[in-house]
């Protein structure tokens, strides 16, 4: 394996003239081996609803739709996988929300449900404050919040202004430049702390 060259990597860059451009990641599809456990998680555990359900005459394994905004699907899972994700060729995807507080209401819910949390607090490149966690599957997911904005000028925060925080407290009590960290519930602190320790 070759080792990194960071000048050169970021180096590369969109040609001029590039006949497209790419707006976002419009949605992410799954593979699953048990298709009830999922949709069941998918939604009673993160909120989506099912917009449209492929039989296995349609899909080996069938294919289920799910939306969490106006878009048709953002995920969608199929059917038939034989073991679980040993997520070697993707190792996570990510939902945004819209405030800090929905990420600490995030984490208390996910340990209330008592899914496996791999990583709670505050990542360096890009900032932002998330919990990370499995679904059923394995596949490593991510809810985040105040992920830095990069404008036209192409300008990105330097490597000294990141602040690794290891935990959602620190996340919130350490913020980084320009990040406001104030909870409109400062309560959700002391309720994160109480479902960490029920979830033990």
């Amino acid at each position: 394996m070759s080792a990194i060259n960071p000048e050169k990597l970021k180096s590369y860059t969109r040609p001029e003239g590039t006949p497209f451009r790419i707006q976002k990641i419009g949605h992410v599809v799954l593979n699953v081996t048990d298709m009830d456990r999922s949709v069941k998680f998918y939604t009673e555990v993160l909120g989506m609803k099912v917009s449209d359900v492929y039989k296995e005459d349609m899909m080996p394994g069938g294919m289920v739709f799910m939306r969490f905004n106006s878009d048709h699907h953002g995920v969608a899972l199929v059917g038939g996988m034989p073991h679980e994700s040993k997520s070697v060729e993707l190792n996570h995807f990510a939902f945004e929300v819209g405030t800090l507080d929905e990420v600490l209401r995030a984490a208390i819910h996910l340990h209330k449900h008592k899914v496996q949390v791999d990583f709670e607090g505050r990542r360096r490149a890009g900032v932002q404050i998330a919990v990370e966690f499995r679904d059923p599957d394995g596949h490593r997911l991510e809810i985040y919040w105040g992920l830095d904005q990069v404008g036209s000028d192409g300008h990105v925060r330097p490597g000294n202004e990141w602040k690794w925080a290891h935990s959602l407290y620190d996340a919130v009590k350490d913020p980084v430049r320009g990040q406001d960290t104030n909870l409109a519930d400062p309560e959700l602190l002391k309720k994160f702390k109480t479902a960490l320790a029920e979830a033990k």
